[in-house]
């Protein structure tokens, strides 16, 4: 064993190149790869592990208490199916003021709970106690970690039920409530719904949790229509990773155009190292080395680099995956769920499987070396097979291409098994280049979404009633400024989805013209009374399309709603609605905003200070144009970009430095008889050039498939076709040439290494 360990120690040292080559390679792989894995990790499990911690709810059921009893309801967790249930609990919805906590004015739902435990959603207290008296109310806090102890003491006055006072902050993983006070105190505020939350004992999908549901309710002797609406684990979980969801099509695509660019350049290498080492490995046997030593040496030197790599890429992507899950998870309404950290099964396998991986593409050819005899492999050391390729590069060098040029175009055919793999990993280097070129551009086109070259001013109020003009004559006056070339009013509240526990931000419009930074994917926008739009997120996770329709509660009034357009993003618990809406439900309500459009060439400040001087109560800003989604998936696909890629041109480079060591006679006498090294660069680079070309037109239609592809898979943007439709001439012109610029960029050092050696030292390594 010290035999094979010196025997590998010293081909480590004497290929010190293509040891940092392959540790390059690994690297650059690893740290792609982890950076997928760790966001695929953390997609859904935090989620699933808070979820059985905290008994969470399959199914929250909010029944009709004018329709079926409590009795009733307490007899359907005894229902065959049902694993365990807690309720029926009091629910009742109140008018909630403007900006009272955090919250914007609208609706509270608020559920009658006698203490935070029980066998179903057990509610974590995050700050001071649970309400046990009447006027006492609990709080949920959106996230992990309480608000502070300043908030507590704040009162909430309910017309006609007095006032309640906030004596606790609390986090459900059911999002069952937006607050919870004890049953009697529910029951003074007049409450409309009853609520229940089960657990069952067989609920894997979505379907399968609503037949169990049914079941309950038909067995239990229950009305149809005394169920007002279900909110299941499975909506709770999409919800959770909504925004990550987003973010991992277009990761793990990188992350398996990474894993096969490894494959393929991690086979190519090894490959080559064993072959142009073919001499060495018949000394060894000549020495008296058995050929399974001699294969335990091979895979012992590329260990060596390949756990070096594999180590570095791993903490690379360990130290890069923070930054990472905060971005993919920012503004994600948690509860206790939330990611703390790639899994430890993440670090085992880039840890163990990219050595691992490594190793069995060494293991073809050093088993090939395991059996040739040891004279065989001295006397074909390095030298090709005798007439491979000879036809094509005979016909190459009767064309009238340069002879340097001809010459290096003919190279590929002599190797073309290893030519192959280099064809291949720069096939996925340029659909990496086109996938990323393609995300960038229509990222772009989403964050110039409704911009119609018009910079736009807010005016907002400082405080609520801070204002002294009214809607309609502030709406005038904001007119009237000149620059102005559209004014929409915005109102916002909170709302409550007749059949949901947790409330909606409702945002309505009044004004010509659209200022909102964003689109109608589909549909149109809602005009008459009873319309609305909203995201593909919100209505994906209510299992809504165009057509559906909902009830919307507001200040006590009811009115049917009809989904008529979906907008390219929206929060995944806002809407949008008319404001004819709004005067059906809250015509009290003003307006909190103003978005207006200012005119191509308007000074955007200017009309600010002219906006805050109409009314002291008034602020102005000038919004800013970025957009956070777009500069992250720029950024993401930039980096993966750059990674791909350089992997790519490490695995040219060692192409291209095996094959120059390969040929160090042929290029001796070469340049005997003339060769200038201007030539011996161009016939070097020229090998792979050629490979480089046909490369950029395989991957980029791959790479025009592929963004296709990861545009259908993020669901929380509905892509119009002018977003998706990036691809022009030009553009594609300048990709056909990045493979031959990845060839270029790999060859270009051995190549000037090739042409700087001397004949005299080229014959006398022979």
């Amino acid at each position: 064993m010290r035999a094979v360990w010196r025997a590998s120690r010293g081909a480590v040292k004497r290929r010190r190149v293509q040891t940092v080559v392959i540790g390059l390679v690994v690297l650059c792989s690893t740290t792609t790869v982890f950076l997928a894995l760790a966001l695929l990790s953390v997609a859904s499990g935090p989620f699933e592990r808070a979820f059985e911690q905290r008994r969470g709810a399959h199914a929250v059921a909010s029944f009709d208490r004018t329709k079926v009893s409590d009795d009733r309801l307490a007899a359907s967790a005894d229902r065959p199916g049902v694993a365990a249930a807690a309720g029926p609990f009091p629910q009742a919805v109140v008018s909630l003021p403007g900006d009272w906590l955090w919250m914007a004015g609208g609706t509270l739902t608020v559920v009658g709970r006698a203490d935070p435990g029980g066998p179903v959603d057990r509610i974590e207290l995050l700050e001071g106690r649970w309400a046990t008296a009447p006027g006492e109310l609990v709080v949920e806090w959106p996230s992990r970690g309480g608000p502070g102890p300043e908030l507590l003491g704040s009162r909430l006055d309910v017309p006609g039920a007095g006032s309640l006072k906030v004596v606790g902050f609390a986090s459900g993983m059911s999002r069952s409530a937006s607050a919870w006070a004890t049953p009697a105190q529910v029951a003074a505020l007049h409450p409309a719904a009853t609520q229940m939350l089960y657990r069952f004992t067989d609920a894997p999908t979505e379907a399968r949790l609503g037949e169990r549901l049914a079941t309950v309710v038909s067995t239990t002797g229950i009305p149809r229509d005394a169920l007002m609406g279900v909110q299941t684990s499975f909506a709770l979980e999409r919800a959770y990773a909504a925004l990550a969801d987003s973010y991992l099509p277009f990761m793990s695509f990188f992350g398996a155009l990474g894993l096969l660019v490894s494959v393929l350049i991690v086979g190519n290498v090894v490959s080559g190292a064993v072959l142009s080492g073919l001499r060495h490995i018949g000394v060894l046997k000549a020495m008296g080395f058995t050929p399974n030593q001699v294969v335990a040496v091979y895979l012992t030197t590329l260990s060596v680099p390949a756990v070096t790599g594999a180590v570095l890429g791993t903490l690379a992507g360990g130290l890069l995956a923070d930054p990472v899950l905060t971005a993919a998870f920012t503004g994600i309404e948690t509860g206790p769920a939330g990611p703390t950290g790639a899994d430890p099964w993440v670090y085992a396998a880039c840890l163990l499987g990219v050595p691992v991986l490594v190793l069995l593409a060494a293991l073809v050819p050093a088993l090939r070396a395991h059996r040739l005899p040891a004279a065989r492999a001295i006397a074909t050391a390095g030298a090709p097979r005798a007439g491979r390729g000879r036809r094509v590069q005979r016909f190459l060098a009767g064309s009238p291409l340069p002879r340097s040029v001809s010459m290096g175009l003919g190279r590929p055919f002599a190797r073309p098994g290893r030519s192959l793999l280099t064809l291949s990993a720069l096939v996925l280097g340029v659909t990496t280049v086109t996938l990323a070129t393609g995300l960038s551009s229509t990222m772009l086109a989403f964050g110039d979404s409704g911009r119609d070259g018009g910079t736009t001013v807010e005016v907002s109020a400082r405080g609520p009633q801070a204002r002294a003009l009214d809607d309609v004559r502030l709406e005038q006056r904001l007119r009237s400024l000149p620059g102005a070339a559209s004014v929409r009013a915005r109102a916002f509240s909170q709302a409550h989805l007749v059949g949901e526990s947790r409330p909606v931000f409702a945002d309505f419009y009044r004004g010509d013209g659209r200022t909102e930074p964003q689109e109608i994917a589909r549909g149109r926008a809602p005009r008459a009374a009873g319309e609305i739009a909203a995201g593909p997120a919100f209505l994906d996770q209510r299992g809504l399309r165009l057509g559906s329709r909902i009830t919307l509660e507001l200040n006590g009034n009811r009115i049917p709603v009809q989904v008529v357009g979906v907008v390219v993003q929206g929060n995944a618990r806002a809407l949008e609605a008319s404001w004819p809406t709004l005067e059906r439900l809250a015509p009290a309500l003003r307006a909190a905003e103003y978005r207006v459009r200012l005119t191509p060439g308007a000074d955007p400040r200017a009309y600010a200070a002219a906006a805050r001087a109409l009314d002291d109560g008034l602020d102005a800003r000038v919004l800013d144009t970025a957009n956070a989604g777009t500069t992250t998936v720029v950024a993401f696909s930039t980096v993966f970009t750059v990674l791909l890629t350089a992997v790519a041109a490490l695995g040219v480079f060692n192409t291209v430095l095996l094959d120059t060591r390969e040929r160090r006679r042929d290029l001796a006498m070469m340049k005997s008889v003339g060769m200038t090294p201007r030539q011996v660069v161009v016939t070097t680079i020229s090998s792979v050039a050629g490979l480089g070309l046909v490369g950029g037109l395989l991957g980029i239609p791959l790479g025009i498939a592929a963004h296709g592809l990861v545009l259908d898979h993020i669901g929380v943007i509905a892509f119009t076709e002018r977003m998706r439709d990036v691809w022009h001439l030009p553009q594609l012109s300048g990709l056909l040439l990045a493979g031959v610029s990845i060839a270029v960029l790999g060859a270009l050092l051995p190549a000037r290494t090739a042409a700087r050696s001397t004949i005299a030292t080229a014959l006398h390594t022979e």
